[in-house]
Formats: C-alpha cells, structure tokens, sequence
C-alpha cells in the first residue's frame, strides 16, 4: 500500500467492487512446455563493437545479457551465420568464402556464443543464415540451386562450432524472412542426421505463417520440423499451426527502439505470445546494440553498449522486463492451461504461470502494460485500455497449500503520466490466505510472483563517461590472430579479415568476397562495391589514408577511400559521400559524389610505378574542398559539394575481388596526420609510414 497515495486509496474504495478472480490451478492439467527467451546477435552484426570493450566493461555487459540470476539471464542465443552480404546494418563472414576453403575463427559470434555458454552451460544456440556466398547459388540468387551444397554448407557450419569452438547447436534455421524450400527442409535434416547431428532441431521458416500449411499436408516434412518459427506475429498465431501439434515461436520480435515503451512492447509480448498464440518461446531482435550510433535501426535491443573507446554502456528497461520471467524459469517449465493459469485481465493486462518439472515450484508473471506506452515498431497494434485493477488469484492444485509467494516488481515511468520507473524491486512476500492473493495493480506494471526465492538485480554501478571517437586514429592490423575480423571496423559489403603475409609485411587486412553473394537485401544483387567503415556518422572535416595492394590473381578492380558517407545497412549502395577510387591496372581515378560512380567529381589518370605493388592511398575534405594523394604526390585538390555534409569514413574496393589494405590513419587534417615515412614493403620510392604508438587505439583482444 507504500505506493499508492491517499486519493488512490478512496479510488480503490469507492470505485472498485469485487476483484475478478483467476485461477491458479494444476489439477487441470498443463499447458505447453516453455521454451525459453533469448536475444538475436545478428541480421546484421548487431553486436560488431561488444568485443572491442575494455575486459571489464565486456564482462560487465555480458553479464546482465546472460548470467543466471543476474539481469537479463536469456536463455537462447540466436545468432547469424554469416554469408558475406548486408544484412541490415553491416556484414557478417562466412565460414566458407568460397567452395574449396574452411574457416571457423572469422566474425565474433563463435566469441559470443562461448561467453554466453560459459555464463550459462545451459543456454540454448540457434544459427540462421541471412545471406549465402555466390558459389552456393552457382551464379544465381536461389541458395536452393542444389539443395545438397547448401545442406552440406549449413551443416559443416554446425560441426565447425563444435570442432573449432566445442559449442553445441542446439537449433537450424532455413532463411531469414526468404522462400523456404521443402526439399532442402527434409534433405537438412537427413544430412543432420548421417553425420551424428540428429540432436540439432530444425525450426522453420522464421518468416510469416505459411509453412505450417505445408506441413500439415506433408508427413515427411512435418517429421523434418521440430519448430515452426516466426517473425512479429502481433502475438496471433493461425489455426493451421495449432493443428500440426508443433511448439510456436516467436522466433524473432520486438525490434524496437530500447526506451520504456520499447520495454513496454517487450514485457507485453513476452506474457501476450503465449496467451494469444500459444507460442513457447521469444526471441528479440536484437540482443544488443553495439553497432555504430547512425547506422540503421538504431537502440532497436534490449540494451545498448556502442563506445569500446570509452567503456560506456547503458541497461535499459528491456533487460528488466526479460528478468522477470527468465530469472524465475527454466526451459522445459510448463505454462499452466488457458483460464487455470494464463489469460487475459478484464481491465487489460495479461497473466501466465509456469510449474517446475518436479511440480514443486510455481511463478506467475502479470503484465498491464497500456496501448500507447508498449508499441512494438511491428506490427501495428489494435486499440485497447487498460485500468488499475484488483484482482485476486485463487491458487489451488499442488499449490493450494502455499502459505507465500515472493513478488518482483516494476513499473515504467513515463513524461505523460508523471511516473517513475521501478526496475525488478524485491517486494514483501505477499501471504496466500486460504489459497487465495489480492493485489492492486496499476499502468504499466508488471509483478512476477513466485515460489523461488533466486531473483537478483545485478548491479555493476555507473560505467564510465560516454565520450565521442577521437581523433587521430590509427591501425596497423598487426595485433590481430589470422583470419580476425577488425574490431572498431564496420563492413556495409564483403568480408574483410586479417591475413599474416610474411614475417616482413606482417599482418594486412584484406576484402575476401570474390563474387556476388546471394543476398537478403533487395537490390544488393546488383551491388558490387564493397565498403569498411568506422568513426561517427557527425564527421564533417577528415582525413584518412591507407596503404593499398591490389592482387594480381582474383584482385578486384579498384579501391577506394571515403569521407561523408550517409547511407549504410541495405540503402549503402547509393550512399552519398566524397569518394576517391583508384584503378591501379588501368592507372586511372575517379572522385565521386557517391558510392556508385554515378555523379563524377574529377577523374583522370596516374602512373603508378607498381600497379600491382602497394600504394598510398589519401584524401583530405575540410569544408568544401578536397584533396587526395597517391604515394605522397599530389594528385587533385578541388572544390566538392556540399551535401552530404558529414558521415562515416570508410576504406573499400570498386568490386569484388582481393585487395590488401594496412596502415590505416584517421585524423581531422593533413596537418594533424602522422607524416613520417619508413619501412617501406617493396622498396619503392614511397616508403611505408611508421608510426606513433600513442595514436593506436588497442582494445582489449582476449
């Protein structure tokens, strides 16, 4: 009663008559097994910046995504399998580039999965492919092309976690959001199966509803299908799913921007799956936002860690709303049956409750959570109300006898209600009188009550300072394990890794992707250029210089420096930006208005004393003038437009193909910019730069 005020109590007095009652009660019977809640890393490598922490601030965030009884506590990591193509805000790798070649230490997400296993032994992990590598679809966009390729692909994906990594994939999935195909379905799961992966379960199609039709006319399918997956399904589920008998998932939702109403969204979904749609499980997309601040789908997760330079980090209200069920479960639980357990409040709101396997122990998660204040950004959401209600749960059963149950509590504050927020409070146990418990609950709440008394609001205490990327920025690569992906580096297109040369180059970075990949953004399948990004999308006045070598075998045409750049994610083929393109064979360059060439600056030609030998490569815009060098000679200095006026800067090459990028500096002009020059690769009269080690940025690589 702390919490409610004078004039609320005689609200409560004079307005509210008698309280519904719900039940609470096993001797029912049980409803469908939980199957747990977890974070997507992934469509589009959401949690790019995450390893580059300082190790205590990693181990900190790590921490409220998956230890036990701490946070967020998820209990399925859905990660991408990379296939070297956008996927919303950057690329992710593939294990294999090409047909004839293996790699199972490229990206970060194999990192990932073993931070969260080591955190959490019983987590779940699940991989879905976004994109393919071209030699998957012999030259055309259908990764089906031959079923056996992708099916032999996928599962030497699941067998390097476990040979490289000794991580088990629990679940497969088919194609982000793309045609599924039951031949490849069923041919799956055979493969899974003859090469001792039976126990990997197959969840289709993570899309809209549809395959369950399928699946019903099709026994050999339905045999092949362990899950039917979807995405953002507004907590509805189809009468043709119900049918097949399968568990329901949500196999990616949320995608909202991590303020309270996207915790609002988040809380409300979590109990409304189950209750409108029977769906078992929850998988928000996406698990964190530590992806540069200006690319797309910005804070769209459950908490935001985007500043490795800086160490600040931010637990925002979704992590709180998972706690409340997954601190208090555990996969296999069992949610109690519709109208004994889980179901909808008449004044708005829902309820669930969920039983141990052993029957002993019992939470109830209730939610009242207003229109206006849980938004998810989809799919829209049907009007309705919610009030302040009494109501009482009637507990009979098993449970019947209980004499308490322990409450969590939280409440999300919003300007327009004069609220504040209250993240995962421990209250007083409440006394179950006669089997029964009165609460009166308000807006936006949500109580867990439970019979376990394991509930921690994890607590690190203030990060430090959130602080801009500085310049002057340096990176020589040479730090780096072979085959590493850059820390601070963003790829928009390609694969970009470190490859070890010789013990007197050292380490490069090199673009990998040799032809189109197949794609899940559209229009990407006539998009060759690749791009590397890094910095602030608020750059206006920079300078960036590289060391550059096209390769004579497989090379790709041209590579490029860039400033401005405004578009990323699935729109980075018609960025805008200041482009300086260098065609080392052709001893050509072009400066561009944008990526695609397409509004031409200056261009010209450059006698290069080595085209296939390396090449400095540098561009200065301040202001609206430009000026780029190659091996220290002067090769333009011009006027430029305006628009864009600030953006990313970024390295990259014209089209697919090898090239080799090292000694890569930042700094905010010519004047700043380290200009001594020694070590030179190959002797030629452009000798390679050193330089200053306080201008390196080293995160922490463990």
């Amino acid at each position: 009663m702390g919490r409610f005020s004078v004039f609320s109590l005689l609200y409560w007095l004079c307005v509210v008559k008698a309280s519904p009652v719900y039940f609470i009660d096993n001797s029912a019977g049980l409803g469908r097994r939980y199957d747990g809640i977890g974070g997507l890393s992934g469509g589009s490598a959401t949690s790019k910046l995450l390893k580059a922490y300082p190790e205590k601030q990693r181990n900190e965030v790590l921490d409220y995504l998956f230890k036990p009884n701490f946070a967020a506590s998820l209990q399925i990591l859905k990660v991408e399998i990379g296939g070297d193509s956008q996927s919303s805000d950057a690329t992710e790798a593939s294990h294999m580039h090409n047909s004839w070649e293996e790699n199972y230490q490229r990206g970060y997400e194999w990192w990932l999965m073993g931070e969260a296993k080591k955190r959490n032994p019983n987590i779940k992990l699940y991989g879905l492919p976004w994109n393919f590598p071209g030699w998957i679809g012999n030259g055309t966009q259908n990764p089906y092309q031959s079923p056996d390729v992708l099916a032999s692909y996928v599962q030497k994906w699941v067998q390097g976690a476990r040979d490289a990594h000794n991580l088990t994939i629990d679940y497969i999935g088919i194609w982000n959001e793309r045609p599924y195909d039951i031949t490849y379905i069923k041919l799956l799961r055979q493969v899974l199966n003859d090469t001792g992966f039976s126990h990997v379960r197959i969840v289709a199609a993570d899309g809209v509803w549809g395959v369950e039709q399928d699946i019903l006319k099709d026994k050999d399918l339905a045999a092949a299908v362990d899950y039917i997956g979807v995405h953002y399904p507004g907590t509805k589920s189809t009468v043709d799913a119900l049918h097949t008998g399968k568990q329901l998932w949500s196999s990616e939702d949320y995608s909202s921007f991590n303020n309270n109403i996207g915790g609002g969204c988040w809380a409300r979904i979590l109990n409304q799956n189950y209750v409108n749609g029977f769906m078992t499980s929850t998988i928000a997309w996406n698990l964190i936002d530590s992806y540069y601040e200006g690319l797309q789908w910005d804070r769209d997760s459950l908490m935001t860690a985007r500043q490795p330079w800086s160490g600040y980090y931010s637990v925002e209200s979704p992590i709180w709303m998972s706690g409340h069920t997954t601190q208090f479960t555990q996969i296999g639980w069992t949610y109690l049956k519709h109208g004994s357990g889980v179901g909808l409040l008449d004044s708005g709101g829902s309820y669930v409750s969920l039983v141990s396997p052993d029957g002993k122990d019992l939470s109830i998660v209730i939610e009242t959570m207003t229109h206006d204040h849980s938004k998810c950004i989809r799919p829209s959401l049907p009007p309705y109300t919610v009030e302040p209600q009494t109501i009482t749960l009637d507990i009979g059963g098993s449970f019947g006898s209980l004499q308490k149950l322990n409450v969590w509590y939280s409440k999300l504050g919003f300007n327009d209600t004069d609220t504040q927020s209250v993240f995962f409070k421990s209250l007083s146990p409440v006394q179950v009188t006669s089997g029964k418990v009165s609460l009166q609950v308000g807006l936006d709440e949500i109580y867990t009550l439970t019979t376990l008394n394991t509930g921690r609001k994890g607590d690190y205490g203030t990060p430090p300072p959130y602080r801009p990327f500085q310049l002057p920025y340096t990176e020589d690569f040479e730090s780096y394990e072979n085959h590493a992906e850059p820390l601070l580096m963003a790829q928009q297109n390609g694969a970009f890794e470190v490859v070890h040369i010789d013990a007197t180059v050292g380490n490069v970075m090199r673009q990998m992707v040799l032809e189109p990949p197949i794609v899940w953004c559209p229009t990407y399948d006539k998009f060759n250029a690749t791009m590397n990004l890094l910095g602030a999308v608020t750059w206006h006045d920079v300078y960036i210089d590289t060391e550059v070598l096209v390769s004579k075998v497989n090379g790709t045409g041209g590579i490029y420096v860039a400033a401005r750049i405004n578009l990323t994610g699935c729109y980075t083929f018609s960025s805008g930006g200041i482009f300086f393109f260098l065609f080392p064979v052709n001893e050509s360059y072009i400066v561009s208005n944008d990526i695609g060439r397409i509004n031409i600056i200056k261009e010209g030609s450059q006698t290069l004393s080595s085209p296939y030998g390396w090449n400095q490569l540098s561009l200065s815009v301040q202001h609206r003038q430009a000026v780029g060098h190659v091996n220290g000679d002067l090769l333009f200095n011009i006027s430029v437009p305006d628009v864009p006026s600030q953006g990313f800067a970024a390295v990259g090459t014209s089209d697919y193909g090898i090239a080799d990028f090292d000694n890569l500096q930042l700094a905010n002009s010519i004047e700043e910019a380290v200009q001594g020059k020694s070590n030179r690769k190959n002797g030629d009269s452009y000798s390679r730069k050193s330089r200053d080690d306080t201008l390196y940025f080293k995160p922490d690589r463990h």
